[in-house]
């Protein structure tokens, strides 16, 4: 795998003033029962990256290549199969994310992780939840990821921002999530992913804002 576009900046260390910040989010996802589902589908794994960026935490998406076999052109967090050599679904994730933004392993505080998820095409998949230092030097594969796109986890507080669709698939309506930034969509899985961990650490926000 060849990686030569670079997303450049200073690497930073967080400070202590966003050390609460990061404990009440690792409190909350630790102090819930994870709904696991059964082996069987494809075993997949995903990292919902945070970040700090001008003094607020940002969520860090990438927008597919158009000629990837699943999930071209579509907004997502870094991710993928997991392989045999994946020791569990974290390494899969973490080992993923270095391959596709380049963000080393070691460099991943893991806060948790939300509930198991089944794709469409087939994929179970385990969301993680992680913080990597501000001002990070990203590098991005080419082969895979069209740009990355940066968003205040603040604006997805913002009600006019999200909206639930009912679709059939296979004989049966789904809900499916959506969520707006500028000229961007994030939906579906990853939707339902980042809706999730937004119910679950701040619950209260979503209550008043969203």
């Amino acid at each position: 795998m060849v990686i030569i576009k670079r997303c450049l900046g200073i690497q930073a260390t967080e400070t202590s003033e966003e050390r609460p910040w990061i404990e009440h989010v690792r409190l909350a996802l630790a102090t819930r029962t994870r709904q696991t589902l059964p082996p069987g589908p494809k075993p997949a794994a995903v990292l919902l990256p945070l970040f700090l960026k001008d003094g607020a935490y940002h969520v860090l998406f990438t927008k597919r290549t158009e000629h990837l076999s699943h999930h071209r052109g579509e907004i997502s967090f870094p991710g993928g199969t997991c392989h045999p050599e994946d020791a569990s679904p974290q390494e899969a994730a973490l080992r993923e994310t270095w391959e596709e933004v380049g963000i080393r392993p070691e460099d991943v505080d893991v806060l948790g992780a939300v509930d198991d998820f089944c794709s469409i095409h087939h994929y179970l998949v385990t969301p993680y939840v992680g913080v990597f230092p501000a001002g990070y030097r990203l590098t991005v594969n080419p082969g895979e990821i069209e740009r990355l796109i940066e968003v205040p986890l603040a604006h997805f507080f913002q009600p006019e921002v999200f909206r639930v669709e009912d679709w059939t698939w296979k004989g049966r309506e789904h809900p499916v999530y959506f969520y707006r930034y500028e000229g961007d969509e994030i939906w579906g899985l990853t939707a339902a992913i980042l809706r999730q961990f937004l119910e679950i650490a701040f619950p209260a926000r979503l209550t008043t804002e969203g």
